[in-house]
């Protein structure tokens, strides 16, 4: 169990440059579901210390689902660690499209985490961050912060999506956790939508209310 706490320092450049400026508190922020065509967007945000005993992480795009549950379980119950949890629901992304979906959710897991000082954000920048912040591209393999934010997302709305599995069985969620695959769009245009899928994403408009071109088809 040790090696899963042998952390690799090149992992915690950006948060040990921040620690020693004497900014104790570094968030790392990342998101999950921003692609998909059903479900919730999740964003989580990590803070690890300096005297935080910091898991092995990495993009949580890079490990199997199984890594990914052992890391959820390690890095919610290591001392010293403090995260938050958002979901942005579907009918947020309709409302205000994902991008600007997202945006809340990173916005506001890193006000739940009232003692947060610096974020460091996995992509580009976001406008109207409340605390001072930092955009990495690909930070979530640049950032342990970053890296174990991005598990707990995904790990979080995988979870999600198998329980709507049960829910819409005929649609594989399970699977592909709402992504617009071969399966997932035939069962779209088979079944319908449900009220999970997100009305505004192209694939789902189209089936909700056809274009003209394929409307003169029938």
């Amino acid at each position: 169990m040790s090696d899963l706490f042998d952390i690799n320092d090149e992992m915690l450049l950006f948060e040990r440059k921040k620690w020693d400026e004497g900014i104790k508190f570094v968030a790392g922020v990342d998101e999950a579901g921003r692609g998909p065509l059903a479900g919730p967007v999740v964003v989580a945000a990590v803070i690890f210390t300096d005297h935080t005993q910091i898991p092995v992480v990495n993009d949580s795009k890079q490990l199997s689902a199984k890594k990914r549950e052992l890391l959820y379980d390690i890095i919610i119950s290591t001392p010293g660690v403090l995260y938050n949890i958002q979901e942005i629901s579907h009918k947020i992304i309709d409302e205000k499209n994902i991008l600007q979906a997202t945006y809340l959710g990173m916005r506001n897991a890193v006000i739940a985490l009232t003692n947060c000082e610096f974020t460091l954000i996995d992509g580009l920048p976001v406008p109207n961050f409340p605390v001072p912040c930092e955009a990495i591209v690909k930070g979530d393999s640049k950032s342990a912060s970053i890296a174990a934010a991005s598990i707990l997302a995904k790990t979080h709305r995988d979870a999600i999506m198998v329980k709507y599995a049960e829910k819409y069985p005929q649609y594989g969620f399970e699977s592909h956790s709402g992504y617009g695959t071969k399966k997932h769009v035939a069962a779209l245009k088979k079944y319908g939508a449900t009220p999970i899928h997100r009305k505004s994403f192209a694939p789902v408009r189209d089936v909700i209310t056809p274009p003209p071109e394929q409307l003169e088809l029938f």
